[in-house]
């Protein structure tokens, strides 16, 4: 099969995978009262008191979507620019210093925060940052699941690898900020068919050398 011929997304599970993908942020932060409740049993007592899921309408201000899917809605908005390469990079860069101005009432993680607050763009190489040793957190995987949808295709799997990295390094640079990027965009892109559980780890090894390769 070739690059062109396999079949990509409809726009409609595009935006459902967008949309349900903020729905559930919504739903897990709760205006930050169950993203950093570490009492899985607390919360189910919560929930059922107040009806259960069925009974939840996910409007604000107690049910606002997090900082991470506002910082994804950047990813997508610089995704369906069309452009590519640096100019890509650039885009993004602009997309998450200007998604910073809308944080208000949640909870960017410090990495996040250092790392937009240098980012240049415009400027040539305005998307990287300095180095930091400790920028930890999963906050660049949690903007990346539409880059897999952007390159659905297995033609396409270098350049989802490559954005992938440096978006996430952004802000992300410890290791496991980069890998939980890249990997957080492999689902959205094998679907459908959906592969099994069992089958979805071995896609992320699979594509531990295209990081690396981007890396150095």
């Amino acid at each position: 099969m070739s690059c062109e011929s396999r079949t990509a997304p409809s726009k409609s599970g595009y935006r459902a995978s967008m949309l349900l993908g903020a729905a559930g942020d919504s739903l897990g932060y709760r205006g930050g009262r169950w993203e950093y409740c570490e009492s899985g049993e607390t919360i189910r007592q919560e929930l059922a008191a107040l009806g259960g899921l069925e009974r939840v309408e996910t409007r604000p201000p107690e049910w606002r979507v997090s900082d991470d899917t506002v910082l994804h809605l950047a990813t997508g908005q610089g995704l369906v620019t069309g452009k590519s390469g640096e100019d890509l990079l650039q885009e993004l860069a602009s997309q998450y210093v200007e998604a910073m101005k809308d944080m208000e009432d949640r909870k960017p993680g410090p990495s996040s925060i250092l790392g937009t607050s240098q980012l240049r763009p415009g400027e040539k190489g305005g998307y990287r940052i300095p180095f930091n040793p400790d920028a930890l957190g999963c906050g660049a995987a949690m903007r990346s699941m539409c880059i897999g949808l952007r390159y659905p295709r297995e033609c396409e799997l270098a350049e989802l690898i490559r954005v992938s990295v440096e978006s996430g390094r952004m802000t992300h640079h410890h290791p496991t900020g980069e890998t939980s990027t890249r990997v957080g965009t492999l689902p959205p892109r094998n679907s459908p068919p959906r592969p099994k559980i069992r089958a979805r780890g071995r896609g992320g090894y699979r594509t531990q050398p295209g990081q690396l390769g981007v890396l150095y």
